[in-house]
């Protein structure tokens, strides 16, 4: 059942990943379909983007009232509606109407699933659990891009969306059937507006939550950096084709699925803190490398050389972001589904500033994403270090 719980729970997740990862090939063909350029068309991304983060304020809370089932039921059913609609956009901006229809339910997968984890785990198990999870959600960005080039190069780019319909829709009846509810109606909060807002103003005043919930999303901004910048860093730094999207996502998300699987197995033997360290440490040696060889290479980076660095990264990532989520997390017993909410929605921000704004800037040069993806390792490291002196005066003090 365990295990079970983990692939739905993974899947759900993947709902988010393969609505930014698939139609990555066709941002071109888009432009050229609605004779738009290319900033406007990455605001297919941008807008889908900051949609999926403002609501992820809410799937949580929700979830914490009406139950965890019910929520996402309801938000795969509006999901599927908006993929349905992007296939069928008339104009770009019917298109970016259904895109931000689509970031509006997308995430209630993966912050609903945080809290189930919560609700039914704790400690090392918890821990535990949200690596395996990472480990399968980590083979939607692996898989969507390449899927997504082969349906674009076959099909155009509207068979994109077709794809994220049907997942939609089969996630839908698998909830459905094989999802069960977490949360027991005795343990709901009450949907009280007042209420609701002093306990998002609890969190928001508790500055060791906010300081782990930041350094988790810095460190992923290294990953939406790329993710952001795909299309120009493979087809334009990288002079490869759309079917070759693979080289990218392949090694990047390879890293992310090895990490969690020995991250995972290693939770019940290794103090968190430790975790932290080797996956800091390892983020920080691929950063080194990218900048080295980025800045000896120039313009004429190659595979495999040019994501190699990258396959460290997310290695790195996953080994330690989830002792760093479970420790946000633990902080909120009480309010688990609103404090994944604020955590994811602090996380999904920073992939949205970083893809919409930072992105654009930056993805003109190796060099210059490789430099991108080292200070914002540096500040998310900050972040947790001064997490931890916050604790310890806390500590101090009681």
């Amino acid at each position: 059942m365990q295990r079970l719980l983990t692939v739905i729970l993974a899947c759900l997740g993947m709902v988010g990943a393969l609505a930014i990862d698939t139609y990555l090939p066709s941002i071109p063909a888009i432009g050229r379909a609605f004779e738009v350029g290319p900033v406007a068309v990455q605001q297919t991304l941008s807008v889908f983007l900051f949609t999926f983060a403002f609501m992820m304020l809410f799937h949580g809370t929700l979830s914490d009232s009406f139950g965890r089932r019910a929520v996402i039921l309801i938000a795969l059913g509006i999901y599927t509606l908006g993929s349905v609609g992007a296939a069928l956009a008339p104009s770009f901006g019917w298109l970016l109407a259904f895109r931000a229809m689509q970031g509006l339910a997308a995430g209630a997968g993966s912050v609903i699933g945080q809290a189930i984890v919560q609700d039914r785990f704790s400690g090392a198990q918890a821990q535990k659990m949200m690596s395996h999870i990472m480990m399968v959600f980590g083979l939607a960005p692996a898989i969507a891009p390449v899927l997504g080039g082969w349906l674009h190069v076959h099909f155009g780019w509207r068979a994109t969306f077709w794809f994220l319909a049907l997942f939609g829709a089969l996630m839908l009846l698998v909830c459905w059937r094989l999802l069960p509810e977490s949360l027991p109606r005795e343990k709901r909060h009450a949907f009280h507006g007042l209420a609701i807002a002093r306990n998002y103003l609890k969190v928001l005043g508790h500055p060791q939550f906010l300081l782990l919930s930041l350094s988790v999303g810095l460190a992923f901004g290294g990953l939406s950096l790329y993710i952001g910048s795909a299309a120009n860093f493979v087809m334009e730094i990288l002079h490869l084709p759309e079917t070759a999207f693979g080289w990218m996502f392949i090694p990047l998300i390879s890293g992310m699925v090895i990490g969690s699987a020995w991250g995972g197995k290693r939770a019940a033997t290794h103090a968190p803190a430790a975790m932290r360290a080797i996956g800091f440490g390892l983020m920080a040696l691929a950063c080194v490398l990218n900048v080295g060889y980025t800045a000896w290479a120039g313009n004429t980076v190659a595979i495999p050389w040019a994501v190699l660095p990258l396959m460290v990264y997310t290695f790195g990532l996953a080994v330690a972001m989830p002792a760093i989520q479970v420790a946000a997390l633990s902080l909120f017993p009480e309010n688990r589904g609103l404090a994944a909410s604020m955590l994811a929605f602090i996380q999904m921000m920073s992939f949205a500033l970083v893809s919409g704004l930072v992105a654009p800037i930056l993805f003109d040069s190796a060099f210059k994403l490789a430099c991108g993806v080292a200070v914002g390792l540096a500040a998310s490291y900050a972040a947790a270090r001064l997490a931890g002196l916050v604790a310890r005066d806390v500590h101090i003090q009681k």
